[in-house]
């Protein structure tokens, strides 16, 4: 059996090198993921020329995801062969870099690699619950029946992303739009004002004076101030990229009044219907505990999974780490342990989760209902008290002449 020397980044950065055995390249790139280890570069010790990994361009949406899982279930129901669904499939992909991948898959499989170690050269498309998912399909001989949990669990978790963005474009749309028409005032439109008061020789009143001075000081600095703003949005993605920004950022917004209940429902809605899935597909506990804890979508959610995880794998059972942690609501716990007394824990979790995506439909309704008067009354507050302020000094002065 061949060594081979590689070299990969952890989940915190670090770079770790290292020599095993492996029958192919394929496998030790399988088994390095699996110990959550992204390989950079895998080399057959005694050659000087390294493996190429294969390189895939162009995104994969969830979408088009779903719906080559649903039509690869359908074809493995259907008792086709595996390489002639995968090349099938492939040709009938319009997304080229998709394309490339089910190719690349295909050969894999053909060369005697197993679907899931094929499928995990592409992490970008087919992540470790996909890919873990597949493995414990192949492993059971019901590979039809996963690929359709998959699908079910892709479309329901891009109908949940899709409920947080309509929850979050509406009011960052709106304000953003408003603040551009406030800044056209500022830059364009109040100076036109300046220059006819100081031709008229008017006393402005207190407010005008300063929305005038406000004008001047972003006519001044307009170009340092849209600097500044991207520089901060820069900065900003920036520090929620590293592990301390995330987590202070990811508890902050749980704590908002309004916005922090929807994303503590999303979160929990995501947390019991990823588990779910991956228990009722023989996925091992701990496991699906991990994999369910780097898809929770928040730093705070994930640690108290990993916390939970290690409770269990010292020898706990669910419940009490998952109450412990305080970030889950006292129903879902109660539910889950009554789930696990009943040998039922896979589905308490999915019903669990089914209840919280409907709640979440509602938190967003209620979201919304709730944001829309108070955006417009600060945008009414703010443009009105623009306007008005540069009026006063014409009530002044008309008050004036028809003295």
């Amino acid at each position: 059996m061949p060594q081979f020397e590689y070299r990969g980044t952890s989940r915190t950065g670090q770079t770790i090198t290292g020599v095993e055995m492996a029958a192919t390249r394929e496998m030790l790139d399988a088994s390095l993921r699996r110990k959550q280890i992204t390989p950079t570069k895998i080399v057959e010790k005694g050659r000087e020329i390294a493996i190429p990994k294969p390189k895939v361009g162009g995104k994969v949406t969830p979408k088009e995801l779903a719906v080559f899982t649903r039509q690869f279930s359908v074809m493995i129901d259907a008792g086709l062969p595996l390489v002639q669904c995968l090349e099938i499939l492939s040709g009938a992909q319009e997304n080229q870099g998709f394309k490339k991948a089910l190719a690349g898959v295909r050969a894999s499989v053909e060369s005697g690699s197993t679907l899931a170690n094929a499928m995990r050269q592409y992490p970008k498309i087919f992540d470790d619950l996909y890919a873990n998912m597949v493995e414990a399909g192949e492993t059971g001989g019901i590979l039809d029946t996963i690929l359709q949990r998959l699908s079910s669990y892709i479309e329901k978790a891009v109908k949940l992303k899709r409920a947080v963005q309509s929850a979050l474009i509406y009011p960052i749309a709106v304000v953003l739009i408003a603040g551009g028409v406030i800044f056209l005032l500022m830059w364009k439109v109040v100076p036109i004002f300046a220059t006819l008061f100081a031709g008229l020789g008017v006393e402005l009143p207190l407010p005008t004076k300063i929305v005038m001075g406000t004008s001047r000081a972003v006519g001044t600095f307009a170009l340092p101030m849209i600097v500044a703003i991207g520089f901060g949005i820069w900065g900003f993605k920036a520090y929620y990229g590293t592990p301390g920004g995330r987590m202070i950022i990811d508890t902050i917004v749980l704590k908002l009044p309004l916005l922090g209940n929807l994303m503590r429902k999303i979160g929990v809605a995501r947390f019991t219907r990823t588990l779910g899935t991956l228990i009722t597909s023989g996925v091992p506990m701990l496991e699906a505990m991990d994999i369910t804890a780097r898809t929770s979508g928040n730093a705070v959610i994930e640690k108290a999974i990993q916390s939970v995880r290690k409770a269990i794998e010292g020898g706990r059972t669910i419940v009490d780490p998952l109450r412990e942690t305080g970030v889950f609501p006292n129903m879902v716990v109660q539910m889950i342990g009554v789930g696990e007394q009943t040998g039922a824990l896979d589905a308490m979790l999915q019903k669990v989760a089914d209840f919280y995506e409907d709640e979440v439909d509602a938190a967003v309704g209620d979201l919304l209902t709730a944001m829309e008067p108070m955006i417009i009354l600060v945008l009414g507050v703010v443009v009105g008290g623009v306007v008005i302020s540069l009026y006063l000094p014409l009530f002044s002065l008309i008050g004036k002449l028809a003295g």
